[in-house]
């Protein structure tokens, strides 16, 4: 009897390790083999629309993108560019555009929900028209692949480096702003990240994209806060 007692015993354990390790293996090991974003190669990225590549996919739904055309937006010059900085309130799902005190933008953005939107100071890297954005986990359902994004503002920081991917963008795959709803980057309506996209520096003029110089550095960027658990 005492035996069947501690065969029994053994089956349980057995078992209840099994589960553990599978539980592990899906919240733990299989996220870092899908990472939020795939790696992005500032080399590369043109900012060019990709006519061919119009399709997505995004936690399971089909999406399109789509050419807004030729922007006749100018750049909004306003104050000394050294003044301009951008904050993003993780807490409230806010963007707040300063030029040196005065506040000229508010908007409502989406941040990270599967991944955090990391916090700290950064400045823009690099700006590009339209860019190609992927990542995900197909396993745990946040698999996203989305050909042209709009108005991509890339930041970094001496700990977060340009190729983890991390930007402020136009969305055309949800209209859910206010609450988080990324893998990591700072979602915007197409309308105000263009507006933003514009103000920022470094300056595009005419072109499809541009990198941040000693001669035209980029904007400065503050994250803060927690994003609301949901």
């Amino acid at each position: 009897m005492r035996e069947d007692k501690l065969s029994l015993l053994k089956v349980v354990w057995i078992f209840s390790f099994i589960g553990f390790l599978t539980v592990f293996s899906y919240f733990r090991i299989l996220p870092g083999l899908f990472p939020s974003q795939r790696p992005v190669d500032p080399d590369i990225i043109t900012g060019e629309f990709d006519a061919k590549n119009t399709v997505g996919e995004y936690l399971g739904n089909r999406v399109i993108s789509y050419d807004a055309g030729s922007m006749s937006l100018a750049r909004v010059l306003g104050a000394n560019d050294s003044l301009k900085r951008i904050e993003v309130d993780l807490t409230n799902q806010k963007l707040y555009a300063y030029e040196g005190s005065t506040k000229v933008y508010d908007f409502l953005i989406s941040s990270g929900k599967w991944y955090p939107t990391p916090t700290g100071t950064f400045h823009i890297w690099g700006k590009f028209r339209y860019t190609k954005m992927s990542g995900g986990n197909p396993l745990l359902h946040t698999y996203y692949y989305l050909p042209n994004v709009p108005y991509v503002m890339f930041f970094s920081n001496d700990k977060v480096a340009a190729s983890r991917g991390f930007s402020l963008h136009g969305t055309y795959w949800h209209n859910n702003f206010g609450r988080p709803m990324s893998h990591g980057c700072v979602n915007m309506k197409n309308d105000e990240a263009e507006m933003l996209y514009y103000w920022s520096q470094p300056s595009t003029g005419d072109k499809r994209s541009i990198r941040a110089s000693a001669d035209d550095p980029g904007t400065e960027i503050v994250i803060y806060g927690e994003a609301p658990k949901e």
